[in-house]
């Protein structure tokens, strides 16, 4: 034992020998009140008994007191600090707005026969609780219930000219694509870009696969992430607190924090792109914006390509240009591996890209029915 908790022993014994007497001198009318005659021998022997177990209990039972009242308020002070400042708002807030709503019912609940006793105090105990715990987890839209001074301002900002604020969330998909990056890096796209917790963690549980390509996948996303932060002008934001509930999938956790924080969604996730729009969430897709920005190719145009490899139908040859646009060439078969100038005959636009169908240049203009078989 240190000295100095000696020292707070010895002092809270005199302390508590010292309430032992003022006990036993506050005790001593109700004895006499009660017809006990006491003798000197007797008080005196009352007076020490009551200093004995004062101070004994000051020794022994009030250190231990203070020293787990102690330990409590230091746990208590840890997990206050690790909790973000929002929490502890909100969460002081609901507390409060459930004491006065008990504070408000307990007159009329202390009125009850056999129970008003009780009520009372069970009624402060839970809608403190209840407050508490639902103004936490409804945080995000009590924080943008009460933000609509701020959205004006930046709304207004926006109409006379000032730089948009609207957020735009990340998805692992847009992340681990990593041409968020370089379209971050052209000025393009404003922030700011905000990164979920729980999206950081499906990257890291990417990164840690045992399987070699997922691991690669999740290692580039980490590594697009730090190019964000670092090679790019865009303010970079990591949101720590999960929307929803942590067992819902990672898309309606998404949606869910977008609408929170009217906030659009930078993904390339078909499905979450369709499930975004339905819930009134906009989402910026990569791809959609690559397919825009593609040139545009008219019938009838020429231009060269390298044929690679055989079409579907038979004398066909199958190349593509630099941004990834796949040429199907009616009887381009016999230039495989060769740079062939070819002219358009008709471009096909679908989901999933562009299509472009077309004749080596000086052919004969190819059947309907080949076009037709290429797709």
């Amino acid at each position: 034992m240190s000295r100095s908790r000696r020292i707070l022993r010895r002092c809270l014994a005199v302390l508590g020998g010292i309430g032992g007497v003022g006990g036993a001198f506050w005790a001593l009318p109700q004895v006499l009140a009660a017809g006990v005659w006491l003798t000197t021998p007797k008080l005196v022997g009352a007076l020490a008994a009551g200093a004995a177990l004062g101070a004994g209990l000051g020794y022994l039972v009030l250190p231990w007191v203070l020293f787990s009242l102690w330990g409590l308020m230091q746990r208590i002070e840890g997990r206050l600090s690790r909790l973000p400042l929002q929490d502890i708002v909100a969460g002081s807030c609901g507390l409060i707005i459930g004491l006065i709503i008990a504070s408000l019912l307990s007159s009329a609940l202390s009125r009850i026969p056999w129970v008003g006793g009780v009520l009372p105090i069970v009624t402060v105990l839970l809608l403190g609780y209840l407050g508490l715990a639902v103004a936490v987890r409804k945080r995000e839209e009590i924080v943008s219930a009460f933000a609509w001074p701020r959205r004006w301002r930046e709304r207004g900002g926006r109409a006379a000219g000032g730089a948009p604020g609207v957020p735009k969330i990340l998805d692992t998909s847009a992340v681990i694509d990593g041409r968020i990056a370089d379209l971050c890096k052209t000025g393009f796209l404003e922030g700011p870009l905000v990164i979920p917790s729980f999206v950081l963690e499906e990257l890291r549980h990417i990164a840690d696969s045992s399987d070699t390509l997922k691991r690669n996948r999740g290692r580039r996303g980490l590594d697009v992430l730090n190019r964000l932060t670092k090679e790019t002008n865009v303010p970079v934001q990591i949101h720590n607190r999960n929307a929803g509930d942590a067992l819902e999938d990672v898309d309606t956790r998404l949606v869910n924090l977008a609408r929170s924080l009217e906030a659009k969604i930078i993904t390339n996730d078909f499905n979450l792109n369709k499930v975004a729009q339905l819930q009134g969430v906009q989402v910026l897709n990569i791809n959609e914006l690559t397919n825009a920005l593609k040139p545009v190719v008219l019938p009838g145009e020429e231009m060269a390509v390298h044929l690679i490899r055989d079409g579907k139908e038979a004398g066909q040859g199958v190349g593509y240009l630099d941004d990834g646009t796949m040429i199907v060439v009616d009887g381009g078969r016999r230039f495989i591996g060769e740079t062939v100038g070819v002219t358009v005959t008709s471009v096909l636009q679908t989901a999933a890209g562009r299509m472009i169908f077309g004749r080596p240049r000086g052919s004969e203009r190819a059947s309907p029915a080949t076009g037709a078989g290429a797709r």
